[in-house]
């Protein structure tokens, strides 16, 4: 699978310090120069913004919260398993530094402003940010989705897609994260997503279904 090979591809890369690294110099040195370039405090503060939105708060919230709204909307629209978004979010919210945390410790990246690992600090790789904000609001947008007409729907990922890479985007763009970090992070999560996706019992509302 792509996703699977493009990860342990990069992981051994940052693992064994190999030349693919140097696309992480490449893109960081570019985007300084953008950055110098267009000296917008507007972009700035939308980097940052859009890199808090990978904070552990608020994703997790809203996880939760649409996981709880889509076992509303799946009781009312009569779906069998109406109660499993209760299950499936705070799994999904607990599966995450199960996934990040191991990892940024094995791997002990320092991060692209070449800041030194505190002892018993984690690495930068991968990006927990990334993971964090690409998982909550995809399986969010999975959940709900489910009780969504099928055009409702495919804005709804697709607007929660473009989320996911706007959040690292925004990481990069402060110099948060390296590329690769980031990269990792955004295949970690399409892992975790095509995985729910495919395990999801098919229980879709109609188009025509009223759900409220």
């Amino acid at each position: 699978m792509p996703l699977v090979l493009a990860l342990a591809l990069v992981s051994w890369q940052v693992g064994v310090t190999g030349p693919l690294l140097g696309l992480d110099r490449w893109v960081r040195h570019w985007v300084g120069e953008v950055r110098d370039a267009l000296h917008s405090g507007l972009l700035d503060w939308l980097g940052h913004l859009l890199s808090d939105l990978g904070s552990t708060v608020p994703a997790i919230p809203v996880l939760l919260g649409a996981g709880a709204l889509a076992a509303w909307r799946s009781r009312r629209a009569g779906l069998r398993r109406w109660w499993l978004p209760l299950l499936v979010a705070p799994l999904a919210a607990l599966l995450i530094p199960l996934l990040v945390v191991p990892a940024k410790d094995y791997f002990a990246r320092p991060g692209p402003l070449g800041q030194p690992l505190a002892p018993g600090s984690w690495g930068w790789y991968p990006s927990g940010h990334t993971t964090t904000a690409c998982v909550s609001y995809g399986v969010g947008a999975l959940l709900l989705g489910r009780t969504w007409p099928l055009a409702a729907r495919r804005r709804l990922y697709a607007v929660t897609g473009l989320l996911g890479l706007a959040v690292g985007l925004g990481l990069i763009w402060s110099v948060y994260h390296w590329f690769l970090d980031v990269l990792a992070g955004w295949c970690l999560a399409a892992l975790v997503l095509w995985a729910l996706a495919r395990w999801l019992p098919r229980e879709d509302v109609r188009d025509d279904a009223r759900t409220g």
